[in-house]
């Protein structure tokens, strides 16, 4: 659901896929290989937004702002399912947690991670590759080459998806029984979550 604001028309890239429940409201500028999630709500009618190449904006999340604010996704940042940017800078190759919120005038240096449901408050800025968590939000570590190279890895199949939506995605009906034994995803053999990449003790 894209929607005209006053003057302003949102300008998505051709290879970014906005799914259809999504909305997509005035100014806003949305980059190449970008995946837009069902639920997600992108209001560009008080500021602006600029989603930049190759990031990943999950369902459900919320990017709004106090008027006169510019937000941006800087490249390949990663916000993940319900997380609220409001009027917040996020730097290149940031993860934002699932329902994280991250407040007014917030920035983020390239490469921070945000864990789930952190609560970042007004006016903070996080210096790059900083591990941030809790509520109030804290530094806790510096983020690792090898937290990089996980999240950059993960970011990289948001990337590849929009292209994947374009040729398998479609409405269908429902089965009503098992079909039998299905496959197992060859996507679930191409990345392990953070738990599986680290050796068990």
């Amino acid at each position: 659901m894209i929607y005209k604001f006053r003057q302003y028309i949102p300008v998505i890239h051709p290879s970014a896929f906005v799914h259809p429940q999504a909305t997509v409201t005035g100014n806003v500028i949305i980059g190449k290989d970008v995946y837009i999630g069902p639920g997600a709500a992108i209001r560009g009618d008080w500021g602006k937004i600029v989603i930049e190449d190759g990031c990943n904006v999950q369902e459900n999340c919320t990017i709004h702002m106090f008027p006169g604010i510019t937000v941006t996704l800087k490249q390949n940042a990663h916000i993940g399912h319900g997380a609220i940017i409001h009027g917040a800078t996020i730097g290149e190759n940031c993860l934002i947690g699932m329902n994280a919120v991250i407040m007014d005038n917030v920035v983020l240096g390239n490469e921070c991670i945000v864990g789930a449901l952190t609560f970042i408050k007004a006016d903070t800025i996080f210096e790059a590759r900083s591990l941030i968590v809790g509520n109030p939000a804290k530094k806790i570590k510096e983020v690792s080459d090898e937290m990089i190279q996980w999240k950059t890895e993960g970011t990289a199949l948001y990337q590849a998806l929009p292209e994947q939506m374009r040729l398998y995605w479609e409405p269908c009906n429902p089965l009503t029984e098992m079909p039998g034994e299905l496959d197992i995803n060859d996507i679930e053999q191409a990345y392990k979550t953070w738990n599986e990449t680290k050796p068990r003790k």
